[in-house]
């Protein structure tokens, strides 16, 4: 842990900001954003962090950590493809798995909402052409199988609610247009 104090965060954060849309949320303005106080994730300095982290864990300790995020996210690939009402939409790369639930943009959206909403994960969107969709990204250092495990039980339970509620609007909408018919 350490604390950097300075007397002017506002010129570190205008000297060190890129704000792609991906990396855009609802909290921007009431908690500071530390990835303003480094280096950018320019292309220049890409290569740097790189290097830092080749030092720090070798090329062993780097291979060894990529094999592990991939074999994560192929694990959460799997947990995807026994439930039918979620698609891969992508080829899993490296630990980036996109997927999406069966059902409209808007579906999927509010998913997403509603995923990150709850707090016990966090997952960003993304869109190919007109398509939608949710990316899980397996990339900290720490990650575990029992973390994709509950990830994924997460996904499941707030996927479970919103088809439920949804299939009940769509129920309801059915009933109160029959009931309108009969007259």
């Amino acid at each position: 842990m350490f604390v950097f104090r300075v007397r002017n965060r506002q010129s570190i954060i205008e000297a060190f900001t890129v704000d792609p849309v991906y990396l855009k949320h609802n909290s921007q303005e009431t908690m500071p954003e530390f990835r303003h106080w480094q280096i950018p994730l320019g292309r220049r300095f890409r290569s740097l962090k790189l290097w830092f982290v080749m030092r720090l864990h070798g090329i062993k300790g780097l291979q060894e950590h990529i094999r592990n995020q991939i074999a994560l996210a192929q694990e959460f690939k799997a947990f995807l493809l026994q439930d039918k009402r979620f698609e891969v939409v992508a080829p899993v790369t490296m630990g980036l798995v996109c997927f999406r639930v069966q059902g409209s943009n808007e579906l999927n959206k509010c998913l997403l909402e509603r995923l990150n909403e709850d707090g016990r994960i966090h997952l960003v969107p993304s869109q190919i052409h007109s398509m939608y969709f949710l990316r899980m990204a397996v990339c900290a250092a720490n990650t575990e199988s029992s973390d994709i495990a509950f990830a994924w039980n997460v996904i499941q339970e707030v996927a479970t609610q919103l088809l439920a509620e949804t299939d009940n609007e769509v129920n309801h909408e059915r009933a109160h247009n029959d009931g309108e018919a009969d007259f």
